[in-house]
């Protein structure tokens, strides 16, 4: 569930990872890190091998997941990266989709 956020406090990150990054538990680790955080969100695995994540938030815990997106759990291997800022939505809770 998602809806506008009218908290000027809170930002919002759409990440896209490439490289060896399916079959690593790469979204677990990304949940798991959000969940820390106090995060909401998405995180999904795409069609090309990548993986796709939304993170809504304070800027400063969301810069902290990005850079450990860019790292990633023990086994992935990041190759590229890229992210962009969005209008704040609203999410109930981070969730694997």
């Amino acid at each position: 569930m998602k809806a506008k956020y009218e908290n000027k406090t809170m930002v919002q990150a759409h990440v896209f990872i490439s490289g060896y990054v399916q079959g690593v538990n790469f979204r677990y680790f990304v949940k798991s890190n959000a969940a820390k955080l106090g995060l909401t969100g998405w995180v999904c695995n795409t069609e090309d091998g990548g993986v796709e994540a939304v993170f809504c938030g304070d800027k400063t815990k969301i810069e902290e997941i990005i850079a450990l997106c860019r790292q990633g759990p023990m086994l992935a291997e990041v190759k590229q990266f890229g992210f962009e800022w969005e209008t704040p939505e609203v999410f109930e809770e981070f969730s694997i989709r």
